[in-house]
């Protein structure tokens, strides 16, 4: 019985699991097409609208408390302390608003590679769906584990701590404070039900940010994978197939069919980039600044808040990381098409079929990637360069900080 069940193939859901429960536990359901219960469609989708506008309101708070701390040379370094939060924020905010304002598109791209998927154990062995699978699932684990380690840290080491302190060290008075820096128009600490009451609201909204932030990265992740799994197989039959001299009309109906395929894997990519194009620039902007500003809040904190922004800048750099990584590999998976190509045995073949052979070549020259407005196709690349506007700015920030 267990072998069976170690046997069974593989579901598009099984691999789209991850991003679909996480999604849900802010109301946000990817599959809301598919729902047959209109009362649970519409609890969820009030769930997720009354969650950002506490999330925004909050984010406005961090934006009011960030521009107070400017105001004073004294207080700056609370203004660089917040400042990451604040890009996170936007950034989660700004892939939210991106997955809405895109949800017809990222329906019919999940549709299309469902339709797509191997569905039997064959087919999936054939694909080598397994191998790709297991990194995936890897890449995906470690993320997950990060993003909420990070939210979870900033959001309830504070009250561990104060608790630890009342409870068990004998001090004569609970601390009163938040994880977050952020300004409010009461005073948040004046009663006991009241300081409760705008923790466990910044907790959520916390929450909230980081599965919004993890779950779009999450779901390029997975459909990444879907195509490279697919430019790969492409890849193994062009070069597997054995180009019979005698059976012109049978080569031709492969190499159609094969065209026919590679041309649909190269539109899912334009859809892609149409979702994600503007918001991992974004992305990669907030990210060279966050990595900044946590940087010098490590160099210049206790030990204390060094060990709660190391896993906030692990968070941010595995983050940029994950996303150059799997444009990478797109980028190398749709360019070993053309060169799969070229290793046929195409000499013995048609004219036809070798000016089609010719045609799928120049194709693939130009690779599927992902192409942020004013910034290069997404690669490790990239990843230098954005680690290097990093290190840039930190070197700029601390020479006019300590100059004044």
């Amino acid at each position: 019985m267990s072998s069976a069940l170690v046997e069974s193939p593989r579901s598009f859901g099984d691999m789209m699991r991850a991003p679909v429960l996480l999604y849900r536990t802010i109301g946000e359901d990817i599959y809301a097409h598919r729902s047959t219960n209109a009362l649970n469609s519409l609890l969820l989708k009030i769930y997720l609208y009354a969650g950002f506008i506490n999330f925004n309101l909050l984010v406005c708070g961090e934006l009011v408390f960030f521009y107070k701390s400017m105001q004073d040379f004294e207080t700056v370094r609370l203004a660089i302390a917040v400042a990451p939060c604040i890009g996170f924020s936007l950034v989660a905010d700004f892939k939210q608003f991106t997955m809405v304002l895109y949800k017809g598109t990222l329906t019919r791209l999940l549709d299309e590679l469902e339709e797509m998927h191997p569905k039997t154990l064959a087919q999936q062995r054939a694909f080598k769906m397994e191998d790709f699978e297991r990194t995936m699932r890897r890449v995906i684990g470690i993320f997950t584990f990060l993003c909420l380690a990070y939210t979870t840290t900033f959001s309830f080491y504070p009250a561990v701590k104060a608790t630890i302190k009342y409870n068990f060290l004998g001090y004569e008075t609970f601390d009163r404070n938040f994880g977050f820096l952020i300004w409010f128009p009461y005073d948040a600490t004046s009663r006991n039900w009241v300081y409760w009451i705008t923790y466990w609201d910044i907790a959520h909204g916390a929450y909230l940010a980081g599965i919004a932030f993890l779950c779009a990265d999450l779901l390029l992740v997975v459909v990444i994978t879907q195509l490279c799994m697919h430019f790969s197989f492409i890849a193994n039959r062009l070069e597997d197939y054995p180009c019979y001299e005698d059976r012109n009309a049978e080569n031709i109906q492969f190499l159609a069919s094969m065209i026919k395929y590679h041309d649909k894997c190269l539109t899912l990519c334009e859809h892609i980039n149409q979702m994600y194009s503007f918001s991992l620039l974004l992305n990669f902007l907030m990210a060279s600044m966050q990595i900044c500003f946590i940087a010098f809040q490590v160099t210049e904190s206790t030990i204390e808040v060094i060990l709660i922004y190391c896993i906030f800048l692990m968070t941010s750099m595995v983050q940029v990381f994950l996303v150059c990584y799997y444009g990478d590999a797109l980028i190398a998976a749709s360019l070993r098409v053309g060169d799969a190509a070229y290793n046929q045995n195409w000499f013995q073949c048609s004219k036809t079929y070798c000016v089609l052979l010719k045609m799928m070549i120049m194709r693939s020259q130009k690779p599927a990637m992902i192409r942020p407005p004013t910034f290069p196709p997404i690669s490790l690349v990239t990843y230098m360069k954005v680690i290097s506007m990093s290190y840039q700015f930190f070197a700029l920030l601390r020479t006019t900080y300590y100059r004044n």
